[in-house]
């Protein structure tokens, strides 16, 4: 049954860096092409995930990708650094400014398949992120929870992403519209605590996000069925047999 419809879609090209907001992209097997698919590695992390996060920088969240004319496969050319300076990404300044905020060694890799915590697609619909913000008494704002697709749902209502778990989300129509398997809850970290423009940290988000649903706020979904998704496009749900 028709649910509702893509509202915004977002693309991370960098971990944990600032998104980007999309009226179309292309989605693949491996989730949004050019989604994640660069992020630092802790040189002195031997664990199964070395990856930087902005759990532990939350000034990550205040780097920004720049993309220049002859960007290949879709990745940044350069990043812009919160004090305003525009650094090539694989070049050692970029390398230098991070590690100095972690306080240790860090490497920008490049993986074909992306650096994803859980699953390659995460959705949230846009009722869920208003009421944990009501709750946590601050600005209702999307960029918090880092989803891939925001939905607007027909019926509204928090949380009703809770019953699409074994189900299949359809965006657009045909036979051949791009889909996908929803896997797991979208259990939520620290790092919706962080202002997506000033990095400060607000405990009352995690907790609202607790009380309002056992940490629950979304989804992660698996691609079943290749395609072009963009705003505007219908979510059709269909439940498992």
């Amino acid at each position: 049954m028709k649910i509702g419809y893509v509202e915004a879609i977002f693309r991370y090209p960098i971990k944990s860096m600032r998104g980007e907001a999309l009226p179309s992209a292309q989605l693949g097997w491996h989730g949004l092409d050019g989604d994640r698919r660069l992020a630092f590695r802790r040189l002195d992390n031997h664990s199964g995930f070395p990856w930087l996060s902005a759990t532990t920088v939350p000034e990550l969240l205040l780097f920004t990708s720049e993309r220049g004319e002859n960007v290949r496969e879709e990745l940044p050319a350069h990043v812009r650094t919160p004090d305003g300076e525009e650094l090539p990404i694989f070049g050692e300044e970029l390398a230098a400014e991070v590690g100095r905020r972690y306080g240790g060694p860090v490497q920008m890799m490049q993986l074909k398949h992306g650096i994803f915590d859980d699953a390659a697609i995460s959705v949230i619909a846009t009722d869920t992120v208003d009421e944990i913000c009501r709750r946590a008494e601050c600005a209702p704002d999307v960029r918090r929870f880092r989803p891939n697709i925001l939905v607007r749902l027909l019926r509204p209502g928090a949380f009703q992403e809770n019953a699409w778990l074994g189900g299949t989300l359809t965006f657009g129509n045909g036979d051949d519209a791009p889909a996908v398997a929803v896997t797991m809850h979208d259990i939520r970290c620290a790092m919706i605590n962080f202002d997506p423009d000033t990095a400060a940290s607000n405990p009352n988000v995690l907790k609202a996000a607790v009380r309002a649903n056992d940490n629950k706020a979304g989804i992660y979904a698996t691609v079943i069925r290749t395609g072009h998704i963009a705003v505007g496009q219908t979510l059709t749900f269909r439940a498992a047999a």
